[in-house]
């Protein structure tokens, strides 16, 4: 399973910033939580609504992003 397809950027949601699964979470939210210690288990625990995929998801989009790629290149 691609988890890359658990990212979407919509103008309508968040801004159009990178978002998990077309919900209001966005991508910098979840590795925001995962810099200030807590584990993903924690995020899931506290916010049934993710899965412990949606946090892998976001870390692969973070070092895509930081690769200077993007969601298009790898589609």
């Amino acid at each position: 399973m691609n988890l890359l397809n658990r990212i979407n950027i919509s103008p309508e949601i968040c801004h159009g910033k990178p978002c998990v699964r077309n919900m209001r979470w966005p991508v910098e939210v979840i590795i925001d939580m995962l810099s200030s210690g807590m584990s993903a288990d924690e995020i899931v625990e506290d916010h049934p609504e993710l899965e412990k995929e949606d946090i892998l998801a976001s870390l692969q989009y973070a070092k895509l992003s930081l690769s200077g790629h993007s969601l298009q290149d790898v589609a």
